[in-house]
C-alpha cells in the first residue's frame, strides 16, 4: 500500500522515554491476561515520501493534520496484523484507539514495565522504528 520497501534491521532494547521520530503513533493493547503497548515512529522525512505514495500525490513540506492521521492508520494496521497474528498463538487482546505524538524526543510511557523491543526499519527514504511491549498479567 505504501510502495515502499523495507529492510528489517537488528532489535534492540530501548533505554530511556523519548520518541524516536517526528510523528509517533502509541496504541495500547490490553486483556484479562496481557497488556501491553506498540508505537510507530518516523522521522519527518521518511513519512512525508511514504504518505506522498499511499497517497500517489506529491510530498508535502512539512508535518500536518493529514500526515498524523496517516500514522494513526498505519499505526492501526500494523498493530491490528500483529493482533491476528498473536490471536493464531492463542493470545487475544483489544486495542486502543492510537494517539498520536509530534516533535522528536518526547517522553511517553509505555503500558507494561516488561522491557521494550524496538524493530528498526530501514527504507529508501530513511529508517523509523516500530517499538514493542506485551507481558503476561
Amino acid at each position: 500500500m505504501a510502495q515502499t520497501k523495507l529492510t528489517g534491521q537488528k532489535p534492540y532494547l530501548k533505554e530511556g522515554v523519548s520518541t524516536y521520530g517526528d510523528v509517533t503513533g502509541i496504541i495500547g493493547m490490553a486483556s484479562e491476561s496481557v497488556e501491553g503497548s506498540m508505537t510507530i515512529s518516523f522521522p519527518s522525512a521518511c513519512i512525508l515520501q511514504i504518505v506522498s505514495r499511499m497517497l500517489m500525490e506529491e510530498p508535502k513540506a512539512t508535518i500536518d493534520h493529514d500526515i498524523v492521521d496517516a500514522v494513526g492508520e498505519i499505526t492501526n494496521m500494523i498493530c491490528g496484523g500483529a493482533k491476528a497474528e498473536f490471536g493464531k498463538l492463542g493470545m487475544s487482546f483489544n486495542l486502543a484507539t492510537p494517539t498520536m505524538v509530534t516533535g522528536k524526543g518526547v517522553e511517553i510511557h509505555h503500558h507494561s514495565d516488561v522491557p521494550i523491543i524496538v524493530l528498526p526499519f530501514q527504507t529508501d527514504c530513511g529508517t523509523f522504528v516500530l517499538e514493542a511491549n506485551l507481558a503476561s498479567k
